[in-house]
């Protein structure tokens, strides 16, 4: 009897059908039969039919077998490399720390430089929000710590 799979949304199995359809114009590209990549790959050429027509119940191994056949293996390290909704899911459960006045720090534009003295209500800028310490820093608000000299009026030198 054969393993069950886990369904997929019906988009998501597009992507897979996509993906192995993409791998056989890979083939045909390389001008390679079905028979030598599955040889290669080390599965069967019905494994191989299967895997071309983006069924789910193929294994991510033979998937990896046929693009490493085909030389795009490498193609994998693109997958999740920048990951911008993993990085706003990780950033948003980061701790916030209350600063107490043994950690008080120069007064940014807007802000007075006493702790005990009220803070007008301005928008703070990402130089202020930023803290020292070892959490993780995007690199906004790195960049807008660095000041731009400002242009030179005066024309250039003699």
């Amino acid at each position: 009897m054969a393993k069950k799979t886990a369904p997929l949304l019906p988009a998501t199995d597009l992507r897979l059908q996509q993906l192995g359809e993409r791998l056989r114009l890979g083939r045909l590209r390389r001008r390679l039969t079905g028979k030598q990549v599955a040889e290669r790959a080390g599965m069967t050429p019905v494994t191989l039919r299967s895997l071309e027509k983006g069924s789910s119940g193929v294994t991510i191994g033979a998937y990896l077998a046929v693009m490493q056949v085909l030389g795009a293996e490498k193609d994998l390290d693109l997958l999740l490399r920048d990951d911008p909704l993993g990085r706003n899911l990780q950033d948003a459960a980061l701790p916030r720390r209350a600063r107490t006045a043994k950690q008080a720090v120069p007064a940014a534009p807007g802000r007075s430089a006493s702790p005990s003295a009220p803070a007008t209500k301005t928008e703070p800028t990402a130089a202020s929000n930023w803290i020292a310490d070892d959490t993780f820093v995007s690199a906004e608000s790195l960049a807008s710590l660095i000041r731009t000299p400002k242009p030179n009026k005066k024309g250039p030198a003699k």
